[in-house]
């Protein structure tokens, strides 16, 4: 047992092993790379933290993000509980989902279509695959570091070479999965236009986060995002800004308002509903009008 968990989170976490893998449901959480044993939540109020056994913690993490009014806000609770009398969900059209859809495009007008989905990686995995159909080209440049989910072609880590296909960083992912999918370093243009110039008609997107926040907190370089949108302009690829991260935070437009720059596609995760499982992806109505029932690009979720 570590000095700052107590019997209660021990216990619970002794049977969690039996239950989850690593007794977590995110690596992260098992505190395999820090030592000692994963402390047990119980509650939060606005920016702390309670554990099963009474201590109570500052939280800097905010569930990874999307907490950012704190916990246990007031009207957020208020909403929710007046939502449950009426139904958590339909798997049909209704008038909420609507109602933040305009909401969040009142913040992004370059989302000019969008689709509701569960979780950040739905999202990324989506938005990649509505860029090969919309351009019909398989290929995709993501970069080293850079975080976009657990879907098999996003989850690669860097080759041996500048100019290289990616390698799978997790088992079960197997090397054709990833085929399509090229690396370069976050920040260097010298590498985005080895990968153009090597395949200059196959690359049906780029997918960055404006800010890298999976690898440390790593700035675009000046210059480094209007690259990135003139590179995939002049090559008739996409630009996906991936703002599971970035989003409503960075500014209330995030990060496409901050450095003023329009992407093709964006992303965005819990957030947009207050640390719910929802996340949404969208962009110009011409590419997101090739997802079904509009166009061929097939993507579903309730």
């Amino acid at each position: 047992m570590s000095d700052i968990q107590g019997q209660r989170s021990f216990d619970i976490m002794s049977r969690s092993y039996k239950v989850f893998p690593g007794g977590v449901n995110s690596p992260v959480r098992s505190f395999s790379s820090v030592g000692g044993q994963p402390i047990v939540f119980k509650k939060g109020h606005k920016s702390f933290l309670y554990d099963v056994d009474g201590n109570k913690y500052v939280d800097f993490c905010s569930s990874w993000g999307p907490l950012i009014l704190g916990y246990s806000h007031p009207r957020i609770i208020d909403v929710i509980k007046k939502q449950a009398l009426k139904a958590l969900s339909f798997g049909a059209p209704s008038e909420e989902e609507l109602l933040l859809g305009e909401k969040i495009k009142g913040f992004i007008p370059d989302l000019e279509l969008m689709r509701f989905v569960s979780s950040g990686t739905e999202a990324t995995m989506s938005a990649i695959r509505v860029a090969r159909g919309y351009t019909k080209k398989n290929k995709i440049i993501k970069f080293k570091g850079c975080y976009h989910g657990h879907s098999n072609d996003l989850l690669v880590a860097a080759g041996s070479g500048l100019a290289t296909f990616g390698t799978p960083s997790s088992q079960g992912v197997t090397k054709g999965s990833v085929s399509d999918t090229l690396l370069a370093d976050y920040n260097s243009k010298d590498d985005v236009e080895a990968l153009f110039k090597k395949y200059p008609n196959d690359i049906a997107a780029i997918i960055v986060e404006p800010v890298a926040a999976n690898m440390g907190l790593v700035l675009p370089e000046k210059g480094f995002l209007e690259f990135l949108r003139d590179v995939t302009a002049n090559h008739s690829s996409l630009l996906i800004f991936d703002e599971v991260m970035t989003g409503f935070r960075l500014s209330k437009g995030g990060a496409s308002e901050l450095f003023n720059i329009k992407s093709d596609l964006y992303t965005y995760g819990k957030i947009i509903g207050g640390g719910l499982p929802v996340a949404a992806y969208g962009g110009k109505k011409e590419i997101m009008s090739c997802v079904s029932p509009l166009g061929g690009v097939y993507q579903a979720g309730t």
